[in-house]
């Protein structure tokens, strides 16, 4: 794991800025602070932090190959190199060190762009061939590892994180085109971000450039194809099958030179990681769980349960919320982006306490999206179904007459009822896509003011959905892997290297992921039972009261806090005058929101999170704000000192403190 940076001129004669290169490089000394290293010839430059997970003592990048004609940055595991290795010596190559790193560089000698598919792993690498005088990048099957590049006339930058590129000058714009499909989707989905120009390498994508040949972003992975479905097919059979798979994973991911432990939330995918790993490591797991003090929101005891019944050596942590708020700004420069989810700041305490004994976690990322555990699944699923006999069985008269009625209803039937086949189209745009957005079309269109470009929010997904194989399920699962699920990997990647720790998600296993995506779906989703085959795999390994849980996802009492005792977060960051002054938004839609909130009448807390998240973004990285400035306004509001003496107290104590190595800029991407 580590943080990788990179610039290249389109003019040959250019020589890199050195001071540039490094201010890119040490932007990102959070994603490694056990090494850094420089390469530049003349044009290009190739800059690298390191997270010494394998090879401590080695492993050096950049690193060349024996010649010194190609050179490599890469950020991730390969967990076939070993395998690798074997073959490469045979063929000749002469290794220095024991890495994975090098690996690719022998086997890019081997067989050019070829060996992304010959890769087993998670990773984001840069290759410069001096000889062709051409890049290649990369980026793992499912977009486990970021990468970000900016192309202008001059020169193409690329980078681990956008702020590297903020370090090297680069002047940050507002991409509002994308608005309406943030407000909807919660994230920016395929290679367009936030920022105008930034774009992002796509899952299962390299590109590559020489001045022959130009700029080329290539695909070279696809999801399998699911089988054909066989009426006769076991569940039990394939219950067995998949318990070997997933126990081979885990091994795989628990190739390390230092410790690591779990994540363990509680739920069924962290709880069978951690009870197929503690046979495989020495001595006790290390387990690790954050909560908080409402009942509703804390899985603590969930997590004991498992740790107690595998023997593992737990720990946890508690979130208040305000450790939770004062630390949403600093967590929102370290994503780059607003925070789609209220359980990226948990996320990132764990891996804080985590930090304290161990180099990297294994997570249940991915689970959800391959064994249809989510309950939009099923829900779109039943759905569609009885969306084909309404539409048979009562006249078009009479259904717009119940889609009226609904609207009229009292708000607890209204909010259920809305979500049916009895409201919605019979579209899969209607049920799975806009039926889920946090803001669907009736709501984002009385909400913007302006912003957007006149496309489709949800075009890249039913664009995903259009193009996948088998029945609805099937498409479902196919296109929350591309869209859905890259956004809750850049959230495991962000939140953990926030604190430089690594995490690793077994569950997206390339061996793994191709046997779980031929599977039929049947297998999956059982009536109205989510993850049947993983619950049968596992059903020996855990207690019961975990394999029966409900899906929860990681709740966050967000919504109950900014009602009351934080409703000055909401005064501030959707109700300010700098908020209300940007002119997204419609001043009295949004004071709607937030009254209808306050007083009960609806549940707009999602809505709410959002809106607040994109204007402290606007403030870091568009206004210039410092992270550590921004909660202030708030706290005033509260008429109480800032919830954090940033000189020493005990939440500064539990914030995670930047680098020695950061430039101390201030402005737009410089840390706190």
């Amino acid at each position: 794991m580590s943080g990788i940076v990179g610039a290249l001129s389109v003019d040959p004669s250019y020589v890199q800025p050195r001071e540039r290169i490094l201010a890119m490089r040490d932007a990102l000394a959070h994603r490694g602070p056990d090494g850094k290293g420089l390469w530049i010839d003349g044009p290009v430059a190739l800059g690298h932090r390191r997270l010494a997970i394998v090879d401590v003592a080695n492993g050096q990048q950049p690193m060349s190959n024996e010649d010194g004609t190609i050179w490599v940055v890469f950020n991730g595991e390969i967990y076939n190199h070993a395998d690798l290795r074997g073959q490469l010596i045979a063929q000749g190559h002469i290794y220095r060190t024991r890495s994975d790193t090098e690996t690719i560089l022998h086997l890019y000698e081997a067989c050019g762009d070829a060996l992304v598919g010959r890769l087993q792993g998670m990773f984001a690498f840069a290759i410069w061939d001096m000889t062709r005088r051409r890049l290649l990048l990369a980026r793992d099957r499912l977009g486990i590892k970021p990468l970000y590049y900016v192309v202008t006339d001059e020169e193409l930058l690329f980078a681990s994180e956008v702020k590297a590129f903020v370090a090297g000058g680069w002047r940050t714009r507002f991409n509002d085109a994308v608005l309406p499909e943030f407000l909807a989707n919660r994230y920016v989905a395929g290679d367009e971000t936030l920022f105008q120009g930034a774009r992002k390498l796509p899952p299962g994508h390299t590109l590559s450039w020489s001045a022959e040949d130009g700029l080329a972003v290539r695909r070279y992975w696809r999801l399998p194809a699911p089988a054909v479905v066989d009426a006769g097919i076991s569940l039990d059979a394939e219950a067995a099958r998949l318990r070997e798979s997933l126990r081979a994973a885990v091994t795989r991911h628990l190739m390390s030179d230092v410790p690591l432990g779990i994540f363990l939330s509680g739920g069924i995918d962290s709880s069978a990681l951690a009870a197929l790993a503690a046979p495989l490591v020495a001595g006790p797991l290390q387990t690790f769980s954050v909560g908080f003090d409402e009942a509703s929101a804390d899985e603590l005891p969930y997590a004991r349960v498992v740790a107690q019944a595998i023997g593992a050596d737990h720990h946890e942590v508690r979130v208040t919320p305000e450790e939770f708020f004062e630390a949403l700004p600093d967590l929102i420069w370290h994503q780059d982006e607003p925070l789609a989810f209220t359980s990226n700041v948990p996320l990132y305490f764990v891996s804080r306490l985590a930090q304290e004994h161990v180099k990297g976690l294994l997570t249940g990322e991915g689970a959800d999206e391959l064994f249809l555990g989510s309950n939009r699944y099923r829900v779109t699923l039943w759905n569609q179904r009885f969306a084909g006999l309404f539409g048979a069985m009562v006249p078009a008269v009479l259904r717009r007459g119940v889609r009226r009625g609904i609207r009229h209803l009292p708000s607890p039937a209204r909010r259920y009822l809305d979500r049916s086949f009895l409201a919605l189209h019979s579209t899969s745009r209607a049920l799975f896509f806009d039926n889920f957005a946090v803001f669907p079309d009736r709501e984002r269109h009385r909400l913007v003011a302006r912003g957007g470009d006149g496309r489709d929010p949800y075009r890249f997904g039913l664009r995903c959905y259009s193009q996948a194989r088998g029945g609805p399920l099937d498409r479902m699962s196919a296109t929350d892997l591309q869209t859905h699920l890259c956004e809750l990997l850049m959230k495991q990647d962000r939140m953990s290297m926030a604190t430089s720790i690594e995490s690793r998600v077994p569950f997206l296993d390339d061996d793994l992921v191709a046997e779980v995506a031929r599977m039929p779906s049947q297998l999956k989703l059982r009536a109205w039972r989510t993850k049947a085959v993983l619950r049968r795999a596992v059903t020996d390994l855990l207690p019961a009261q975990i394999l029966t849980r409900r899906n929860r996802g990681f709740p966050v009492p967000f919504g109950v806090w900014v009602r009351d005792r934080f409703a000055p977060i909401v005064d501030e960051f959707v109700l300010g005058d700098r908020a209300i002054g940007r002119g997204w938004f419609h001043r009295q839609r949004v004071r709607q929101l937030v009254e209808e909130h306050r007083r009960g009448a609806a549940d707009h807390g999602e809505r709410l999170w959002l809106l607040i998240n994109l204007e402290i973004w606007q403030r870091i990285f568009c206004d210039g704000d410092r992270p550590v400035e921004i909660m202030r306004p708030v706290w005033r509001r509260q008429g109480r000192r800032h919830a954090v003496d940033h000189e020493g107290g005990p939440l500064a104590a539990r914030l995670r403190r930047p680098s020695a190595d950061v430039p101390d800029r201030l402005g737009v991407g410089a840390r706190p």
